[in-house]
C-alpha cells in the first residue's frame, strides 16, 4: 500500500511539473510573438537563414557560384593596418624631445605632445620602454627624481 501511494504522489509531481513546464513555455513563445509584432522590432528578414547541408547529389550543383544580388554595391576591400616598423616609437619620442622648449619632459607630456603634432596614440608603458632603450644608448637621461627626461644627443659620449 506504501509503495501505491508512494507511486501515486511521483505520477502527481509529474504531472504538475509538465503542466508548469508547458504554461511557462506558452508564457514565454508569448513573449517572443509580442516583440516579434512590435514597431520597431527588428525585421524577421535581418536574420540569418539557417545554414542547409547538401547531399552527394546536389554538392555538384552548388559547384556553380551563386547569381550576383542585384542594388547591393560590392565594399571595397578593407585595408589592413601595418605595423610600425621597429624603432619608431623611440624615434618619436626623440622627435619630441628635441621641439620641447626645455629639453625636458615627463612621459604624460610626451604622450600628450605626441597625440597633439603627430596624432600618435601611445601607451604610457611603451613611451617607458623606449625611454629605456634611448638611455641605454645615452641618447636621453632621467632627471635626478626620474619623473623628467632630458635629450643628450645621438651617442653622447659619457
Amino acid at each position: 500500500m506504501a509503495k501505491t501511494a508512494l507511486t501515486q504522489l511521483q505520477d502527481q509531481i509529474e504531472a504538475i511539473r509538465s503542466e508548469a513546464y508547458a504554461a511557462g513555455y506558452a508564457a514565454a513563445m508569448q513573449a517572443i510573438r509580442d516583440f516579434a509584432t512590435r514597431p520597431g522590432a527588428p525585421a524577421a528578414a535581418a536574420t540569418p537563414a539557417p545554414v542547409r547541408r547538401r547531399g552527394p547529389a546536389r554538392a555538384a550543383a552548388a559547384a556553380k557560384p551563386a547569381p550576383r544580388r542585384r542594388g547591393r554595391a560590392a565594399k571595397p576591400p578593407v585595408a589592413r593596418r601595418q605595423r610600425p616598423q621597429r624603432g619608431t616609437n623611440a624615434r618619436l619620442i626623440v622627435e619630441v624631445l628635441k621641439a620641447m622648449p626645455s629639453g625636458t619632459a615627463r612621459p604624460a607630456e610626451i604622450r600628450k605632445a605626441l597625440q597633439s603634432d603627430k596624432g600618435v596614440s601611445m601607451a604610457f608603458t611603451s613611451i617607458r620602454h623606449a625611454l629605456g632603450q634611448l638611455a641605454t644608448r645615452r641618447e636621453v637621461e632621467a632627471s635626478a627624481d626620474g619623473k623628467t627626461w632630458r635629450y643628450l644627443g645621438t651617442g653622447a659620449a659619457g
